[in-house]
């Protein structure tokens, strides 16, 4: 028992069932159980509203709702062992804030994407200027190395995935993109 830790019950607050950061947070930080005794929402403003209301909340959603609203929200520092560490671009990038920072991506069906020169052109037009695409909206880019991996595995035919169902936290995008496509 910490002595200065307030005697109030939490409440929780989080994604949807649907969202893929609900999948991501129950499959690495709770271990693969869901949970029903919070307060979920598909919408992360509704989530950021609610937390910053609520004295005794305690929440998670995308790192973008906490840059909107840095002045209604308190970010936790993450200890993988390696001493705690608060979000931040430059911790994402490095693969520090770990297991809470996640990349996205998106999955094009290359036979489709072979035959389609329309789906050709927007798979390149967004890997080559998603990186202010993204910032726009609040999301941290991928370096620039990762956009081009990316699109050289996509001209390559690259298809597959690293993961294997499993996630990888501490390995950087670079790292991500440069393994080996073992499963299709």
């Amino acid at each position: 028992m910490r002595p200065e830790w307030p005697d109030r019950p939490l409440t929780l607050y989080g994604p949807g069932t649907d969202s893929g950061t609900y999948d991501y947070f129950t499959e690495v930080v709770v271990g693969g159980a869901g949970r029903s005794d919070y307060v979920a929402s598909e919408d992360d403003t509704l989530l950021v509203q609610a937390v910053s209301n609520d004295p005794n909340a305690l929440g998670y959603f995308g790192y973008a709702y906490y840059q909107e609203n840095p002045e209604k929200l308190s970010a936790l520092a993450v200890d993988s062992g390696k001493g705690a560490v608060i979000p931040s671009e430059e911790a994402v990038l490095r693969a520090k804030y770990q297991p809470l920072a996640r990349p996205l991506f998106i999955y094009v069906n290359l036979q489709t994407a072979q035959s389609n020169r329309n789906l050709q052109k927007f798979v390149e037009f967004y890997l080559e200027n998603a990186f202010e695409i993204v910032e726009e909206v609040g999301y941290i880019p991928l370096p620039e190395e990762g956009y081009r991996l990316a699109l050289l595995n996509f001209y390559e035919g690259e298809v597959g995935t690293a993961f294997n169902g499993e996630p990888q936290p501490t390995l950087t995008i670079a790292e991500l993109l440069r393994q080996e496509k073992r499963f299709q």
